[in-house]
């Protein structure tokens, strides 16, 4: 399955999850929104963070969510690289595993865009 294809499917996923437990729903939703909103960083550095712990946690749904938010907030390839590097000296093997996701979903939803 192509990566646009699984964050398709987790978003329908999570919405359908959300119909099932509305009250759990709006709590999540108010800490992702309490979050995005407050602080001193941007919305960059945030996914940024999202990200090195999705890799960490090695939560591929997670990592394609937050690479394709990286992507609208305006990441770089670099950037990434640079993120997934410190993930990995965090996490060792298994995090150099799921780094590898993370980069390869970044190329291929870049290249989607390139088209």
């Amino acid at each position: 399955m192509d990566y646009q294809t699984k964050i398709d499917t987790m978003r329908d996923e999570l919405r359908t999850l959300y119909r099932a437990i509305p009250e759990t729903a709006r709590g999540f939703s108010a800490l992702s929104k309490g979050v995005k909103e407050g602080g001193v960083l941007g919305m960059k550095e945030k996914e940024f963070i999202a990200l090195g712990i999705a890799v960490g946690v090695r939560c591929e749904p997670c990592i394609v969510l937050h690479v394709d938010a990286l992507m609208k907030e305006g990441a770089t390839r670099e950037e990434l690289g640079d993120v997934l590097a410190m993930a990995v000296q965090m996490g060792g093997g298994p995090a150099m595993m799921y780094a590898g996701h993370a980069l390869a979903c970044w190329d291929e939803l870049a290249a989607a865009k390139a088209v």
